[in-house]
């Protein structure tokens, strides 16, 4: 019998330890197949955020069983898996992202709150600047996707006094209180002082955040996205923001990568990071944790972790 073929990233140029049995091929995602796409029966992909490269050897990938994306969203690499012929397991990195990616959420809310953005122009140009920005303690924290994210992004608040709500697919008790279900979302967001995004990208949040949803925000509240950038209407922000009515603080954007010129890198109390939440030194070493016990499992034929609903 013939073992499976699986592919691994060849940026992971330290991931040892893989079990036997197996054959192994690695592709930076740039140059020819290591080997012929048609025998793969398991699929890493690069780590890039381009889908048109993670994809480009999909429809060669006859016998393909599953793959394991190395981001916690996989909106995309669903959409793509969608067009093959045969049922493709489809495992995500959820967990991996997030304490990185919660801390980034809170860096940018912090940044935003205090006025940051104010003061780096003003130390560009050489000029003493004071302006009097809020704090955020005790502000009440909306966070909308209570996930792995949203979770570690409320440990990391907990310091600060802030009232939390917490918002996810549907109503459910969590280890720190009440989770709500969507549908109170309207109601609930023109309460908050914050609002936190971490919900994944699908048919239903695609565009959550739109006019309606932006206008029953706060004045002065301050909108914070790092799941992705489709869940708001960009110009439905750009509205709010262009008035001075609303801030934002966007890891990710729509489109991304934001082109030069678009007039979110101007607008008024926007700050924008270019999609680093995950990016940290230690991604790496968790990323490959994930594989080795993604592959023990395939050796043994057992059941993936993180396996993504269709």
């Amino acid at each position: 019998m013939t073992s499976q073929q699986v592919w691994l990233p060849a940026q992971f140029t330290s991931l040892a330890g893989l079990p036997t049995g197996l054959r192994y091929a690695r592709w930076d995602g740039l140059s020819a197949f290591p080997s012929d796409p048609a025998e793969v029966d398991f699929y890493v992909p690069p780590l890039v955020q381009d889908i048109g490269v993670i994809s480009r050897p999909l429809a060669r990938m006859t016998r393909l069983n599953a793959v394991q994306a190395l981001s916690s969203g996989t909106d995309e690499l669903r959409e793509e898996l969608a067009l093959l012929p045969g049922h493709v397991t489809l495992c995500s990195a959820r967990g991996v992202h997030a304490r990185s990616t919660a801390e980034l959420a809170l860096t940018l809310v912090l940044a935003s709150l205090r006025g940051l953005p104010h003061f780096i122009r003003a130390q560009d140009i050489g000029v003493w600047k004071p302006e009097v920005f809020p704090s955020l303690y005790e502000q009440s924290v909306l966070i909308v996707g209570y996930g792995a994210v949203g979770s570690a992004l409320e440990d990391l608040l907990s310091p600060f006094g802030c009232v939390v709500t917490r918002v996810a697919r549907g109503d459910r008790d969590s280890q720190r209180g009440l989770v709500h279900s969507v549908s109170h979302l309207p109601r609930l967001v023109g309460e908050a002082d914050v609002v936190v995004l971490a919900t994944p990208l699908t048919s239903a949040t695609r565009h959550l955040f739109d006019a309606d949803m932006l206008a029953r925000m706060k004045e002065g509240a301050l909108l914070v996205n790092v799941s992705r950038g489709a869940v708001v209407d960009t110009s439905a922000l750009l509205d709010e923001t262009s008035r001075g009515r609303l801030r934002a603080a966007l890891d990710v954007t729509d489109p991304a990568p934001l082109p030069t010129g678009h007039p979110l890198w101007a607008s008024n109390g926007v700050l924008i990071t270019p999609h680093v939440g995950a990016f940290t030194p230690s991604l790496w070493t968790r990323l490959e944790e994930l594989i080795r016990r993604q592959l023990r499992r395939l050796a043994a034929g057992e059941e993936f972790e993180n396996i993504v609903p269709v």
